[in-house]
């Protein structure tokens, strides 16, 4: 498609009909089509009202599109893609896209768009990639601007030099043009003598130096150049006096205002007479400060958190990763992660406005601790939070600092009602790791730390283990493939008898889960069921076994165990009725056994213990002990089953429990009864039935 050229400005006065950027201009495409459609869409409707463009807005929304491929192009390609950036920016301007707004609306289009982009999504580094790759696009406008009016001026120096020669007619066209350029570029234009006195200033250029242009003929350009700058731009302009040097480009800070200095790009070239000579300056001057802060500007947003005003987990990663670089092997760093104990309590209790309130408390309270070290704090979301430190010899060590931190949190904040909230912290902690390890794979770390340090509950805290952190990732790998491993048959179930102890006959089978890993071998029944129920597995799965069992064995009683979850799932009773009625086994024939535990707190468990217990299906009570002994007449239990641990225990305290089963109606099952002395020792404290393990 064919892009008007940058020297001319063609004369076509078509009218120009431009649809809002909700409207259906594209038809129905891949979602990725759709977002570059959407956003040349938006992109052409708002820069249409920035600059005059004499062709078609459909036409227009055609070579955006374009450009919004060049840029994600860019965007791939990382920092291998910057020329393409810059190429965008040049055809920005060569689709006359010059006013004085229009590189500040593309910026913002563009910088919301590109990280949305779908085919981007993915991409490491991504807010970084965007940045460079709108710095590179802006580098290319502002250049392709330049030379569009460099061009122009170059057309004007040789009207002017053949004005004698030429007609009234060119003359007047010549200085038609130059008035046009003048007066409608968006960059400041100054016509100098050859000392630097402002002959003709245009608008733009009295604007950025805060005077009106009457004000400023008659002046220095060097007047606004600031002192440590002056001579090198002085040496500039006496480079043009040489026929031979068309023109110079230079970035120097010029003064405004009271002083303030902005940055600004010129570019200068002679205006000659007929023997070569030099008769007067024309400069073009660009501010750039309003590009650079608006770059800042977006860095800033794109790596801080809008709450609190702390950098985020992308900034965070990218600290740690210079900071490991940097260490003092000495010393090292420390990395803590936070998470806020109870927070969804206050938000629960007071609103999310209170919880807000409380973060950017969190926040000031964690400066004020960390305020004499070279620390570097992030939100990395949610109410989590992470700490940097650069570790010196008078740095506290770890529990000083997790128990000074703990002590700030702890000060209540006084809310408008009166009431005041406090809060407390539990932290994984890495202490000097290795200087080369991946800041992602300490982060994931750190981050499992805390995971582990939360299951011992409120205000704890745990170093990183390399074994343990081994060992969990081994685990979480596992629960992570177990879907797959269940879908390729790797998933097995497996049955142990349960005998009655007077005479070793079987009474019944205990249905439990195996898994024939290709690496690992058999994994047993037990860290079956933790993995699942990590991931919430355990619910289609604990009904798949329970269905195989129900299939599989004929006649014998069967027994299967559930997790907490699965005892108080909602739809537990409604899966059970189902296989039962589906495969035809008695419902007598089954036995669910509870955790102890998850009946403790009379909740949704024990509602499902009775229902089930209602049409038919025993129940029985798992793990149980001194420590979770429930009252069994309150509960319609058929058995309580003693685990192998309990066996360490004094036989008087394990002969109470089982009599106080007795008296409920209960029988008393044991587990791990694999010997005749298991089977004498369990009988003698009064257990009726025992499970065989293989």
């Amino acid at each position: 498609m064919p892009v008007p050229d940058r020297r001319t400005r063609p004369l076509d006065t078509t009218d120009v009909t431009v649809p809002h950027p909700e409207d259906d201009a594209w038809p129905t495409a891949q979602p990725a089509d759709r977002s570059r459609a959407s956003v040349a869409r938006k992109w052409a409707y708002l820069i249409s009202m920035t600059a005059y463009l004499p062709y078609p807005h459909q036409e227009l929304e055609q070579h955006l599109r374009a450009l919004v491929d060049l840029l994600i192009d860019a965007v791939r390609r990382d920092t291998e893609g910057q020329q393409l950036a810059i190429e965008a920016g040049g055809k920005l301007v060569d689709l006359r896209c010059v006013g004085p707004e229009s590189l500040r609306v593309s910026m913002e289009v563009l910088g919301k768009a590109l990280p949305q982009a779908p085919e981007l999504r993915r991409l490491d580094r991504l807010t970084e990639r965007v940045v460079l790759a709108l710095g590179a696009m802006t580098s290319g406008y502002s250049e392709a601007l330049r030379e569009n009016i460099q061009a122009r001026q170059e057309d004007l120096n040789r009207a002017l030099f053949k004005v004698e020669q030429e007609a009234r007619r060119t003359t007047l066209i010549a200085q038609a043009q130059f008035e046009q350029l003048f007066t409608s570029t968006a960059s400041g234009v100054a016509l100098t003598d050859l000392d630097g006195r402002f002959l003709r200033v245009n608008d733009a250029l009295a604007e950025s130096l805060q005077h009106s242009p009457a004000q400023l003929v008659g002046r220095e350009l060097f007047d606004f150049v600031h002192e440590e700058d002056v001579e090198a731009l002085r040496e500039g302009y006496r480079e043009l006096l040489d026929p031979k040097s068309p023109k110079v480009r230079i970035a120097r800070r010029f003064l405004v205002g009271g002083g303030e200095p902005i940055w600004v790009n010129l570019v200068a070239s002679a205006v000659r007479d007929g023997g070569g000579g030099a008769r007067q300056f024309v400069t073009i001057i660009e501010d750039e400060t309003d590009a650079s802060l608006l770059q800042r500007r977006m860095t800033h947003q794109t790596l801080h958190d809008a709450l609190t005003g702390l950098p985020n987990r992308q900034f965070f990663s990218t600290r740690l990763e210079k900071a490991l670089r940097q260490a003092d092997p000495a010393t090292g760093i420390t990395v803590y992660h936070l998470d806020l104990d109870g927070f969804r309590l206050i938000t629960g209790g007071f609103g999310h406005a209170t919880g807000d309130r409380l973060l950017r408390s969190v926040t000031a309270k964690l400066k004020t601790v960390l305020a004499d070290e070279t620390a570097f704090i992030a939100r990395l979301g949610g109410d989590e939070f992470g700490i940097l430190i650069e570790n010196t010899p008078d740095t506290p060590d770890v529990p000083t600092m997790i128990r000074m931190i703990n002590a700030e949190l702890s000060e209540p904040e006084y809310l408008e009602s009166g009431h005041g909230v406090a809060i407390s912290a539990t932290m994984g902690v890495a202490h000097r790791p290795a200087r080369d390890v991946e800041p992602a794979e300490l982060l994931r770390a750190v981050d499992m730390t805390l995971r582990r340090a939360q299951a011992k509950g409120h205000r704890q805290w745990e170093l990183v283990d390399s074994e343990r952190d081994t060992e969990d990732r081994k685990q979480f790998r596992l629960a992570a493939s177990m879907p797959g491993a269940w879908e390729t048959g790797e998933l097995a179930v497996v049955y142990e008898p349960l005998v009655r102890l007077s005479d070793d006959k079987i009474v019944g089978v205990e249905a439990l889960l195996q898994w024939n890993h290709p690496e690992d071998g058999k994994l047993p029944h037990r860290e079956c069921v933790s993995l699942a129920d990590r991931t919430g597995l355990i619910h289609p799965l604990g009904g798949w076994l329970l269905r195989k069992a129900c299939e599989t064995v004929p006649e014998l009683p069967i027994s299967i165990g559930l997790t907490a979850r699965q005892a108080a799932d909602a739809d537990l009773v409604g899966a059970i009725r189902e296989i039962l009625s589906e495969t035809g086994v008695d419902p007598s024939r089954l036995r669910c056994g509870f955790p102890a535990s998850a009946l403790a707190s009379h909740g949704d468990a024990t509602d499902n213990l009775k229902v089930l217990a209602e049409i038919g299906v025993r129940a029985e009570i798992r793990d149980f002990s001194e420590a979770t002994a429930v009252d069994l007449t309150e509960l319609p239990v058929d058995a309580v089953r003693f685990t192998g641990r309990v066996t360490d225990h004094l036989g008087a305290l394990v002969t109470g429990l089982a009599e106080f089963a007795h008296l409920a109606g209960a029988t008393v099952i044991a587990e791990g009864v694999n010997t005749p002395e298991d089977a004498a020792w369990w009988r003698q404290v009064g257990a009726e039935v025992g499970l065989k393990s293989s």
